[in-house]
């Protein structure tokens, strides 16, 4: 496909499955399952994937997957899901991830897609390439069993304890009706459930076995480890569809008995600490994103998405690495948007990473603009800017990958 200093740019074979497993595990310093190595290439195709060959070794490799992915408003669009990029120890400094993320790009490009999302594991490295950190997610502890919800917080009850044969029944249906409604969520495959859910459901090698909690409108998939005469409990995954399975969920989770600690992964805004007669106990004990995103088309990727109050403005949008940037005129009425490019002298100027750290309503553009990322001439246009593109829902990431 493409070969610079020496390295061939390629599509994967199926045969080279195996090599290309031993480069990621080196590469990220972790050996994957038997569960693990069944499960990729269901999701992510070997022949989809990209390699970087020297001679007749694999040096380079990314893969990716077109995935249905929830906008702000609650509209989908199809993106491109970057997964497994890695560069082998002996060539790094070679040009071979520049290489491959432009074979690639340029993929995506051709197949139309408005975006591009990645899980992203070290931070200082895409921002060139375009991306910027979309979604955010907050770890937290809490105290179980010392909490006490407000009196005016109601007690909607519905939670039942599932067996593994009723969480398959029951979760993929409610997590489908979550991501419809969640900016950042995808459409989750079946192998996802199979490998990473269910087949997970038994108790691990450190003795921590899996639970699920169900409401008509939510479920908590959760683990129990005793440690030190402690136990705790880790909640891998808590949806809900409505306030009432959010404050059902919890409730249950934090009444537990012989439960010392809860650990689990919420939004920023999530109400827990706000429906607890103490909301300290809600303790934040770190905040990372999880998801970055790339524009790959700004009339695209702004059409596809509502906005929470009208706007007129025009964007300069620089792309370091493809050729999507440009100026635009963005209007947006009663939360559609039209956008196009134009020649008018443009109110903000930003790069097309900021504009995907904006996309899905996490970051604020006020901050950006404070850290000198977005140059504004007019205060009032980018108070505007920021207010537009919040979203009435925080935005998730529906798995990781």
């Amino acid at each position: 496909m493409a070969s610079t200093n020496g390295i061939t740019v390629r599509s994967a074979r199926a045969e080279e499955a195996a090599e290309i497993t031993r480069l990621s595990d080196m590469a990220f310093g972790m050996r994957g399952t038997a569960t693990d190595l069944e499960y990729w290439p269901q999701v992510f195709p070997t022949e989809r994937a990209l390699v970087a060959v020297d001679g007749d070794r694999i040096v380079g490799h990314a893969n990716d997957l077109t995935m249905t992915v929830t906008v702000p408003g609650g509209r989908t669009v199809q993106a491109c899901g970057v997964t497994g990029v890695v560069v082998a120890p002996t060539h790094r400094r070679r040009g071979i991830l520049r290489a491959v993320y432009t074979e690639l790009h340029r993929r995506t490009e051709a197949e139309g897609l408005p975006l591009t999302i990645f899980s992203v594991s070290e931070g200082g490295i895409y921002g060139r390439f375009g991306y910027g950190p979309s979604i955010a997610e907050v770890d937290i502890s809490v105290r179980g069993r010392v909490a006490e919800f407000r009196s005016s917080t109601a007690d909607p009850g519905g939670v039942q304890m599932a067996s593994l044969q009723e969480a398959e029944l029951a979760l993929p249906g409610i997590y489908d009706r979550w991501r419809r409604l969640t900016p950042g969520a995808q459409v989750r495959p079946e192998a996802r459930w199979r490998h990473r859910i269910f087949a997970e459901a038994v108790q691990d090698e450190d003795g921590a076995a899996q639970f699920f909690l169900i409401h008509p409108d939510g479920y908590a998939i959760l683990r129990r480890r005793w440690q030190d005469y402690k136990n705790t409990v880790t909640v891998r995954e808590l949806r809900a569809v409505t306030p009432e399975a959010h404050v059902a969920l919890w409730r249950v989770l934090l009444s537990m008995d012989l439960v010392h600690t809860v650990k689990a992964s919420t939004t920023d805004n999530d109400p827990l600490p706000y429906l607890l007669t103490d909301p300290r106990l809600v303790e934040v004990v770190g905040r990372h994103d999880t998801l970055w995103a790339r524009v790959m088309d700004v009339p695209a990727a702004l059409t596809a998405r509502s906005y929470q109050r009208d706007l007129d403005v025009v964007l300069s949008v620089d792309d370091p690495f493809r050729n999507a940037g440009g100026v635009f005129a963005l209007r947006v009425r009663d939360g559609v948007a039209e956008c196009e490019r134009t020649d008018r002298t443009p109110d903000l100027e930003l790069g097309i990473d900021v504009l995907g750290s904006l996309y899905f309503g996490t970051y604020r553009a006020r901050v950006y603009a404070a850290a000198n990322r977005i140059q504004a001439k007019d205060p009032a246009v980018l108070r505007a800017f920021d207010e537009a593109f919040t979203g009435d829902r925080d935005a998730e990431l529906g798995w990781f990958f």
